[in-house]
């Protein structure tokens, strides 16, 4: 069967190879010129880890990424660094697997490293597909590039295909937060405790957590409040350094020692509402096409690991006639689990960028909550 895959992202790759090792022929498209991941570091959740075995892929990704949280605890902490929220990052693993934390660009690469080069087609800007009852023709420019019995629309969070699809729907909108993230050596005598958590401070709102990747790399991120179109990465620094003046001297002296040329600034979004289905006929979305997020739990790129799974298993076996009903079936797996971890995140989002009042009577319900029981609210989420 010949399925085209719209958008070599993390999720678009994915599908990808696992279609293409199911047997189909697949051809997967992309607007830029060559592939690639920007970015700093990215952590793959363990339900997302579970996703890529059911591919073969997570040997790989095991194989460049550091394998799983050394840090006797995680959680939220306050802006000076003191515990809030604590959960126990090993036991959780324990419960349900590990997790992987890597550079973005080497967990692309490990990704789509199966995928013949043949079956890729870069520079082909898809922007519509229109769709018949024995087949899908991808256009791009206007111009007729194929004709596929079904079609995988990973194509983004501005995704055209999600547009064309349902014109009705409301699409993307900003948060009114504003993501900042870098990576650089990890500096001598870091206290391991700081890893693997995140500090929140209630009178602005803001955020900073931070990971290990691999043995001499830290990944930071922040998220703040923004006002207006997304400053450059120079000014966001400087925007937050001056935010961040008075945390934990930790934060201000990695952002201080990361060079802006390695900052990353982009404003926060998600999809306005749930859509109705991941599934029209011969098409299907997949990635931040079909449930974009806020990026607080940190369930992104798992989520399109497991949407690129399960599009896998339903596709398995299938003929061009069966497509429109194995479809079907995925958008019945997939979007109920999917929501539920897309409004989870919304609700998290909020949850850290409370200030006054309702931030000062957050931190004291998260201060007596007792690990235990938010060790298992984290299992719970990592299970798929």
């Amino acid at each position: 069967m010949r399925i085209a895959v719209v958008g070599a992202g993390l999720g678009g790759v994915a599908a990808a190879v696992g279609l293409h090792r199911a047997g189909h022929e697949v051809t997967l498209f992309e607007r830029a010129a060559e592939l690639r991941e920007a970015g700093t570091g990215i952590v793959v959740m363990p339900n997302g880890l579970r996703a890529l075995d059911s591919l073969d892929l997570a040997a790989d990704v095991r194989r460049h990424g550091r394998h799983g949280l050394h840090a006797a605890s995680g959680g939220l902490r306050d802006r000076r660094g003191r515990p809030l929220l604590v959960t126990d990052a090993a036991e959780g693993q324990r419960k349900v697997g590990s997790l992987a934390i890597l550079d973005r660009a080497e967990l692309h690469r490990a990704i789509r490293a199966p995928l013949p080069a043949d079956l890729v087609r870069t520079g082909v800007p898809v922007d519509r597909v229109e769709a018949r009852d024995t087949g899908v023709t991808v256009i791009a420019d206007g111009v007729p590039v194929a004709t596929a019995d079904a079609v995988v629309a990973a194509d983004g969070i501005g995704s055209r295909l999600r547009a064309q699809l349902f014109p009705g729907h409301p699409g993307v909108r900003r948060t009114g937060r504003m993501d900042l993230r870098g990576m650089l050596p990890r500096p001598p005598g870091l206290d391991p405790s700081l890893l693997a958590g995140q500090f929140v401070d209630r009178r602005s709102g803001a955020m900073f957590g931070l990971f290990p990747v691999g043995p001499d790399r830290l990944y930071w991120f922040t998220d703040s409040a923004l006002d207006g179109p997304p400053p450059g990465a120079d000014e966001a620094r400087r925007r937050m350094l001056s935010l961040m003046a008075d945390w934990h001297p930790l934060v201000t002296s990695l952002i201080e020692a990361t060079p802006p040329g390695d900052v990353y600034v982009d404003p926060i979004a998600r999809l306005a509402e749930p859509l109705p289905s991941y599934a029209a006929g011969r098409i299907a979305l997949l990635g931040d096409a079909a449930h974009a997020m806020p990026p607080d739990l940190g369930q992104g790129a798992s989520q399109a690991f497991e949407d690129a799974a399960a599009l896998t298993r339903c596709l398995t076996g299938a003929g061009p006639g069966d497509v429109a009903a194995r479809l079907l079936r995925y958008d019945a797996e997939r979007r109920p689990r999917a929501d539920r971890v897309m409004r989870a995140a919304s609700r998290q989002s909020r949850l850290t960028s409370q200030t006054g009042a309702p931030a000062w009577l957050r931190d004291a319900l998260l201060r007596a909550i007792p690990s235990w029981l938010a060790t298992r609210q984290l299992a719970a989420l990592w299970h798929a």
